[in-house]
């Protein structure tokens, strides 16, 4: 794997103004393009495999990811059976829980967690942008040429401190995102198996009413 370390001042004008093809020896224009996507999205849908690790194991679930940059979200869990159809919402103020099996029955957060919203591509955006210090190199991944970009969580938890996300160099598309404890162990992998950029998304997913 090829990494850079970037000083502070030269991501925030490459992030703001347009690239820079010195990142990527093997395709010039690949971080320039994957950037642009990025931080020009302003919504997204995917359907992901979410696994979080443990020190003795792990626990893998299938998902559909439906986020505005705004900051509202809707994930549903699609698999295993049993815990399928188990959904959060976030309507940009209160965070909502509920099965779509068992109607009218809800519940109401009023505070967020990391373990719930570094999920969510967009949090990685805003984390990427914020850093002090990321990395960005190159990585091949099954038959395909990724750019790995690398970013720091703020705060202090305990478990999550740094996360890296990878992106197709052909199709600009998420591979994969990975977010790692304070000595480098993988705690949460993400992996995509279709991903839209800029999907319309229609406000009443993000709106929830008790029968």
């Amino acid at each position: 794997m090829k990494g850079i370390r970037i000083l502070p001042l030269l991501v925030g004008a490459v992030l703001l103004f347009g690239g820079c093809g010195l990142l990527t020896k093997d395709d010039p224009a690949a971080y320039e393009k994957i950037q642009a996507k990025l931080t020009q999205m302003t919504s997204y849908e995917a359907a992901a495999t979410v696994a979080f690790v443990s020190n003795k194991n792990s626990h893998e679930y299938e998902t559909l990811q439906q986020c505005r940059a705004s900051g509202e979200y809707r994930i549903e869990v699609t698999g295993p059976e049993k815990v399928a159809g188990n959904v959060t919402v976030f309507d940009g103020k209160v965070i909502y829980q509920y099965n779509e099996r068992t109607a009218g029955r809800f519940t109401i957060g009023t505070t967020e967690t990391p373990e719930r919203s570094e999920l969510f591509l967009t949090s990685f955006v805003k984390n990427y942008v914020k850093s002090q210090e990321v990395t960005v190199s190159v990585a091949n991944m099954d038959e395909s040429v990724c750019t790995v970009l690398e970013a720091n969580i703020p705060g202090e938890h305990p478990y999550l401190r740094t996360e890296k996300l990878w992106v197709d160099n052909k199709t600009l598309l998420p591979v994969k995102l990975a977010i790692y404890d304070p000595d480098g162990g993988e705690r949460i992998v993400i992996t995509y198996r279709s991903f839209e950029f800029n999907k319309t998304l229609d406000d009443s997913l993000f709106q929830v009413t008790a029968d």
